[in-house]
């Protein structure tokens, strides 16, 4: 056979092959009131997910409930109406969601419908195995291609697996579900019933980002490094997030998501995201849905830029641990002092659901440099309730457990827990909780036994994370050069503070505190950081390890504490024996001098043993010396340096 007949030939075996699945797709045109009818009395009817639910069949089916008895409606999250869950209707469905979404949550807090606790990664297997079987389907579907193959388009998450394992699938295909690439398909011939109705997909709008989400942004965006891959939800936070990012100058970074929304968008076109240095999916963005406005639909609309699969792959934790830098951001309505996270109830009453943080939260935490990061106000109802607890509400369910707990962040800064004890958790936790209850969980707290009963009240009203107080720096050291992170000092430094006195040689110790101590007593650790933040400031230098799972080594502290009767402030330094020389103190000390001019501080005042020659050598090149003097009685010099 020739090359032009074999061509021929071909092209004929199509045109028949396209002619049959086309009859046969004709053949299962119906309209929505009949495809309705198909359902049988007592089955358990599956509905497609999110923006991407099936409306114009949701909607018949709520029209022809005398037709209906003990069905059950199961499903994810849906927006919009849904009629279906009506009180007036008790006796003809009951709906069981994954996900206690707002237009299902008064039904499940009456308890007129179930709420499924489970990982959305578990979901898809809990269909296949015919754990949880399947009678009916009712998906949204793209039109088909020349194939005979229509798209899930913004909605493949559970519902993939949903129709593969129905008995029998009745699909909306409507013009304006896009065609979305990846694991995204299901062929004509897998469809039972077919309902040409073109409507618009539902929309999501964000709620606005006021200032307090904006400032949980901003800190979510400062832990985010170049090359990290990003799971990112719906709402104001991620929007934030991405505001933010806009703002840090990182870049080449990866989507690897459950959902998506309008948010991607921008970074996508500036360049922050191209997912070009993914460890897995190199070029593509990946996600099993998404939610947000008709232009986000467009977007990715046939772009292969995104690649959609079921939840049983995006949030499985081994496939995202395999992202290098996986940052995993997702909320919590409670935590309390150990760490324990409640996302899906308020107490007793079923708010929302466990999703994907479980999923996420464990395959960050696997990933190389990966954070998994909870966010959460400081206060609910208006300020009026802390969202850090001594202890859950009653009735709060655990979804992100206290052993999986890496870093939590509120409007007051950010809490790295992942491998502290208790006490350290607890200390971490109140810093970051609102000024007007701090020092109300610290006395829980001592009650619990969870710190020192001596420990010192919270004087700092505001934030440990003021930006002012926070410098990088590079040094030139004689085994290279080291980065040094210049902060505010916090509570849960205690342990790291305490390290360094004992890495001191003993002359380090005899100099600095002018007396040859051999412990450090707990009263004189917390005085390094037990400051009042409008007249005092006690800062610390850290790094971090080559390992970015062990926790940061402070290397050197200073402090000054101001006599408001002068203005004019006693101030000291410590650095670690090894880093001296390194110009690491010169730069504390200025960084010191920057806060004290700012608040208007005119002089530093500096107690020097005769003896400590580094320290005095040290004073005189900063050029700032208007004044020293020497004091017989206790034995010290005394240097005044002009601000």
């Amino acid at each position: 056979m020739s090359i032009r007949n074999y061509e021929r030939s071909q092209r004929e075996r199509a045109a028949v092959a396209d002619a049959k699945w086309i009859e046969k797709y004709k053949q299962k045109v119906l309209k929505a009131d009949t495809a309705i009818k198909k359902i049988k009395r007592g089955t358990r009817i599956f509905l497609g997910t999110g923006c991407g639910v099936p409306y114009h069949l949701v909607q018949e089916l709520a029209k022809h409930s005398d037709r209906m008895a003990d069905n059950e409606i199961m499903h994810l999250l849906t927006l919009g109406d849904t009629p279906s869950a009506d009180p007036k209707f008790q006796s003809q469905f009951r709906h069981n969601t994954f996900f206690v979404s707002e237009n299902i949550r008064e039904a499940v807090s009456e308890g007129r419908a179930d709420y499924t606790p489970i990982m959305l990664s578990d979901i898809p297997r809990l269909f296949r195995s015919k754990r949880m079987p399947i009678d009916v389907a009712l998906i949204q579907v793209s039109p088909p291609d020349e194939h005979g193959y229509c798209s899930y388009g913004i909605s493949v998450d559970i519902t993939k697996a949903g129709a593969e394992s129905a008995d029998l699938v009745i699909a909306q295909v409507n013009d304006q579900m896009p065609v979305t690439h990846g694991d995204s398909f299901i062929n004509a011939k897998e469809i039972d019933y077919i309902v040409p109705f073109n409507e618009p997909l539902r929309e999501f709008e964000a709620a606005d980002i006021d200032d307090t989400v904006n400032l949980i942004g901003s800190y979510v965006a400062r832990l985010i490094e170049n090359e990290s891959t990003l799971e990112l939800g719906i709402g104001a936070l991620p929007q934030a997030v991405c505001n933010n990012l806009l703002e840090t100058g990182v870049r080449d970074l990866g989507i690897h998501t459950e959902m998506f929304s309008d948010s991607l968008i921008p970074l996508i076109e500036d360049g922050v995201v191209t997912n070009m240095k993914k460890s897995i999916h190199r070029g593509h963005a990946i996600a099993s849905f998404a939610m947000g406005s008709k232009n986000l639909y467009d977007y990715v609309d046939n772009n292969p830029l995104f690649h959609f699969h079921d939840t049983s792959y995006v949030n499985d934790p081994y496939v995202i641990s395999q992202n290098k830098k996986m940052i995993a951001i997702n909320s919590a309505l409670e935590v309390d002092l150990t760490g324990q996270v409640c996302a899906d109830s308020i107490g007793h009453k079923f708010y929302s659901g466990i999703g994907g943080q479980v999923d996420f939260i464990r395959g960050a935490a696997r990933s190389p440099g990966g954070k998994a990061i909870i966010c959460i106000r400081s206060t609910a109802m208006d300020g009026a309730v802390s969202r850090i607890v001594p202890r859950l509400s009653e009735g709060a369910g655990v979804v992100t457990t206290r052993g999986d707990v890496d870093v939590v962040i509120t409007e007051y800064g950010l809490a790295t827990l992942h491998g502290k004890t208790i006490r350290e958790r607890v200390l971490s936790l109140i810093a970051i909780a609102h000024p007007d209850f701090r020092n109300g969980l610290l006395e829980a707290a001592k009650k619990l036994r969870y710190v020192f009963e001596d420990q010192v009240p919270f004087q700092v009203k505001g934030t440990y994370f003021l930006s002012e107080f926070e410098y990088q720096e590079t040094f030139k050291g004689v085994e290279g050069e080291v980065t040094v992170h210049f902060r505010l000092a916090r509570p849960d430094d205690a342990d790291r503070i305490k390290d360094l006195f004992y890495d001191l040689s003993e002359e380090s110790i005899y100099f600095r505190f002018l007396t040859p101590l051999k412990s450090l007593p707990r009263r004189t650790l917390q005085d390094f950081y037990d400051v009042d933040a409008d007249r005092d400031v006690s800062i610390v230098a850290v790094i971090h390890p080559d390992d970015e799972k062990e926790t940061e080594q402070v290397i050197g502290a200073g402090r000054y504490l101001l006599n408001r009767s002068t203005n004019e402030a006693e101030f000291a330094l410590l650095i670690q024996d090894e880093y001296q020389g390194m110009g690491i103190g010169t730069f504390m000390l200025n960084h010191l001098v920057r806060i004290a001019k700012s608040k208007g501080v005119k002089a530093f005042i500096a107690y020097v043993h005769p003896r400590n020659q580094p320290m005095i050598r040290f004073l005189h090149k900063t050029g700032k010396i208007i004044e020293s003097q020497l004091s017989m009685a206790d034995e010290e010099y005394i240097f005044k340096l002009r601000l």
